[in-house]
């Protein structure tokens, strides 16, 4: 395909007939966090009967399992992927490596930023919950409670974190997420506050290559040509999937619903989908 311009298709029933593993993100592209577009049930159950490997990439940062869960939930056939690879799963492993290793000291005080008082992102870790950001000892920014709060309030819970120059990971990049309530910040948004604050951060998700890496490991290392990425976010999906080297969908039913012609935006981040389609729909 062309790098500046993408074809427009109906539905993925053509992306099937072109490519053989399918890396696919959830927010946005398969539901809205409340509940599966219309269609999408339906357009993924197809892709497994069609014999494609699925592999569902996302920036989230609870581990697989909760995840899958929640689609399950939202009424997804199970089995209806083959794997599930999320930003905190990654993170998780690395901070178990790490642990073995002894780079992370068991004890550590971790200020964990995540929603609804979730902490499934560090258990089974050697760390220690910490609500304060003047004692702790590693910082992870899971998720966004920007439905809830406004920066002020996470400028309050990291400013003394950020002073001390204490690690930051974060595990969801995107700075926009999905709500009840509608768009609202998200935990890249928080991440680059604690950048703002003086800290450092560390991210994972994507576009950055670690969730793709994993991703295309347990597909099992597919030529990169036989593989698709599709996704709603121009910086993230599309861009991280170039970067992966592999072709890239970008689905208008998520972030950018109500957005009109998008060619400033692929020139702003120089990152071109290869097709564009109006929903993750069959056909």
């Amino acid at each position: 395909m062309s790098a500046k311009h993408a074809e427009h298709l109906d539905g993925i029933a053509a992306l099937a007939a072109r490519y053989d593993v399918f890396l696919l993100d959830q927010f946005g592209v398969l539901h809205d966090g409340q509940q599966p577009y219309p269609g999408a049930v339906e357009a993924l159950s197809a892709l497994k009967r069609a014999g494609k490997t699925v592999a569902l990439i996302s920036n989230s940062g609870k581990r697989a399992e909760p995840n899958e869960k929640r689609l399950l939930k939202l009424g997804f056939e199970a089995g209806s992927w083959d794997h599930f690879v999320s930003s905190g799963e990654v993170a998780w492993r690395i901070f178990s490596d790490m642990a073995d290793s002894g780079a992370l000291r068991a004890g550590t005080r971790c200020l964990l930023i995540s929603r609804d008082g979730d902490c499934s992102a560090i258990e089974g870790l050697p760390l220690v919950l910490t609500e304060r950001g003047d004692d702790a000892g590693l910082v992870l920014i899971a998720a966004s409670e920007g439905d809830r709060y406004d920066l002020d309030h996470y400028c309050g819970l990291l400013g003394p974190a950020a002073a001390r120059q204490v690690p930051c990971f974060c595990t969801n990049p995107d700075r926009i997420m999905l709500t009840a309530v509608g768009p609202r910040f998200g935990a890249g948004e928080i991440a680059d506050l604690y950048e703002q604050l003086g800290g450092s951060v560390t991210r994972i998700g994507k576009p950055y290559p670690a969730v793709y890496e994993a991703a295309l490991t347990l597909a099992g290392n597919p030529a990169r040509d036989d593989v698709i990425c599709v996704g709603d976010s121009i910086e993230h999906d599309i861009a991280g999937g170039r970067a992966a080297g592999v072709a890239t969908a970008l689905v208008k039913s998520g972030i950018l619903a109500d957005a009109g012609d998008l060619t400033g935006l692929f020139q702003e981040l120089d990152a071109w989908p290869d097709y564009t389609l109006d929903a993750f729909r069959w056909g």
